[in-house]
Order: C-alpha cells, then sequence, then structure tokens
C-alpha cells in the first residue's frame, strides 16, 4: 500500500454520475474493498436513494456517515468525511476532496465532461498530484459510453 493513492480520472461525457457511479461501486465491492463516497451535500440523498433502487434486482449495501452504523457499511456516502482510513476506494464527486488518504489504494475522481468548471478544477487537480507524484490515469468515454484509457 503506497503512502498515496493511485488516482483514476473518469471523465464522463454521455453519461451522468447516477449512470456510471452504481457499476463502479459494484466492481468495488467484487475486489472485496470498502468504498467512501465523498459528494456534495445536495447530492447525498439523491445517491443514497439510487443505490437503493437503481436497477430491479440488486441493490448496493450502503449507508450514510449521518446515520447509525455507519462504521459497518461497505459504501459509505458522505459530504462532510476528510479521513479515509479503513477504506480502500474512494470516490470523489463534484470537486470535493478528502485529505487524510492513509490506506486507500485508489482514488475515483468523477469529472462531468458537460462542465467547463467540473473539467478546470479536475484538471488542477491532476496537475498537483503529478507534481507531488502521485500514480495516475486518466479515462474518457467514448461516443459508445465505454472507458477509454487517454494518460
Amino acid at each position: 500500500m503506497s503512502p498515496v493513492p493511485t488516482h483514476w480520472f473518469y471523465h464522463l461525457e454521455g453519461s451522468t454520475i447516477e449512470n456510471v457511479l452504481p457499476e463502479l461501486l459494484e466492481k468495488t465491492l467484487a475486489k472485496g474493498w470498502r468504498a467512501l463516497v465523498k459528494l456534495p451535500k445536495e447530492m447525498l440523498s439523491e445517491m443514497d436513494d439510487l443505490l437503493w433502487t437503481f436497477r430491479d434486482d440488486s441493490f448496493l449495501p450502503h449507508g450514510r456517515d449521518d446515520e447509525p452504523m455507519a462504521d459497518w457499511q461497505p459504501i459509505l456516502l458522505s459530504s462532510t468525511a476528510d479521513k479515509a482510513e479503513g477504506f480502500e476506494a474512494v470516490f470523489v464527486i463534484g470537486g470535493e476532496s478528502v485529505s487524510d488518504m492513509t490506506g486507500v489504494e485508489r482514488a475515483m475522481v468523477m469529472i462531468n465532461g458537460r462542465s467547463e468548471t467540473d473539467v478546470t478544477r479536475e484538471r488542477g487537480r491532476w496537475k498537483q498530484l503529478k507534481a507531488a507524484g502521485a500514480e495516475l490515469a486518466y479515462y474518457q468515454q467514448n461516443a459508445r459510453g465505454s472507458w477509454e484509457k487517454k494518460a
């Protein structure tokens, strides 16, 4: 485990975070990893509901850090967490960040490609992480919605 996690940037073009995040969380759980999802407060309730209902035959076991038994959740949604201890994966949405990534294997930065503000902000994050020597990968959606590694 490195002190700085690998950062994977996901540049969404045709899809929304609501279309993409459940699949990425399923893959995270399949690895046996716990995931912290750091997102803006205004998205918290909507994302909580989505993870229970995104597919008729399945749900993603999760909770919120402002509810009981947060420490037991395989996926934890938070708008306030600043430490990721106990999680192997961290997803950051809407420009959020987690300052203490101790123990994290991979951080996934979700970029809304339809927002120039989002794209510009995350370019700055990429440059800052690169200057700090972090291992980085950049994935962009193609016209079919598949991910292509660009860097």
